[in-house]
């Protein structure tokens, strides 16, 4: 009989604690703001397919398109789109070769370049109207198809997801060791974090040999590092803009939520291209820091043979 009781209530038990669970989740979403793990929205295989993997591939998409209507048909004088896309490449190209020099831009920028559009073009498409506010949510009550609160929403600032940020410092860091070792070569690239600096000889060597190590034990903590620290960093900033674009438009409630956020959308957009520029900055220095070595020593071998010659 226990069995009977129990086998009828376990529906209507079963019902109310997935509702009670749902309204709990659903205020803590509404509390929380932008969910910090992307919505899946469908899958191809075993592939996961989340709504900020969507927006890049829009962002793509659209991005590509662009350009190939802007320079399908190069002309000798650029006019219209084509002019535009020559002049961000070029501004880009000066501003990168005084950073990081003649010879290592040549061999980089094409990923510094469309790391940096990708970025602050992502970064503001997130700032659409729609984008992380179209989708399923919260209704005001039930039955209602005005949402309090969306929790998955269709788009979402593809930067504001952490897969995303460390997806391309991952990307960066493979080619960071691929570029390192095709300027200074295995060893010198080993040399270049762990060996002795300077001119030292006879015991202060081997001291110089010791401490060197040391610093090159941390510097490699260091690097093994900073795919973390970019992802981070670029990550933290997106999401937390995103929910102060949010936490300002509930303040001014369902008619004034637009005029509240209005000033803080504006920093938003300054904030897109800063990050944009801080992340393609700090892969160009790092990049800049482990290919100078080999650099500075052509460089001067070239002066003493220059020398060698005119004596």
């Amino acid at each position: 009989m226990m069995a009977a009781v129990a086998a009828g209530l376990l529906p209507f038990t079963g019902w109310a604690a997935e509702h009670a669970a749902a309204a709990h989740e659903g205020a803590e979403h509404a509390a929380e703001g932008l969910p910090t793990a992307a919505p899946v929205l469908f899958h191809i295989g075993p592939l996961p397919v989340t709504n900020s993997m969507v927006l890049t591939w829009v962002v793509a998409l659209i991005l590509v398109t662009l350009v190939k209507v802007g320079v399908g048909q190069v002309q000798l004088v650029p006019r219209g789109a084509q002019n535009f896309w020559e002049w961000l490449v070029e501004s880009l190209y000066e501003f990168v070769e005084g950073i990081i020099g003649t010879e290592l831009v040549k061999k980089t920028f094409w990923f510094f370049s469309t790391l940096f559009i990708l970025i602050v073009t992502t970064n503001w498409f997130g700032l659409i109207p729609g984008v992380g506010t179209i989708g399923r949510g919260i209704p005001v009550e039930p039955g209602s198809h005005r949402l309090s609160h969306v929790t998955e929403p269709l788009l979402r600032g593809a930067n504001a997801d952490f897969n995303m940020t460390f997806a391309m410092a991952v990307v960066f860091f493979v080619l960071w060791v691929i570029w390192a070792i095709q300027f200074n070569g295995v060893v010198g690239f080993i040399k270049h974090i762990f060996g002795p600096k300077g001119d030292t000889k006879g015991p202060m060597f081997l001291l110089m040999v010791v401490v060197f190590f040391a610093v090159g034990m941390l510097e490699l903590v260091s690097i093994l590092f900073r795919p973390i620290s970019l992802s981070f960093r670029l990550y933290g900033n997106i999401f937390a803009g995103e929910n102060m674009l949010e936490s300002m438009t509930h303040l001014g409630g369902i008619t004034f939520g637009w005029l509240t956020a209005l000033p803080f959308y504006f920093m938003e957009l300054m904030v897109g291209l800063v990050q944009a520029l801080v992340f393609m900055l700090l892969t160009a220095v790092f990049t800049l820091l482990i290919c100078s070595h080999d650099e500075e020593h052509a460089a001067e071998g070239h002066r003493g043979h220059g020398a060698g010659t005119h004596h």
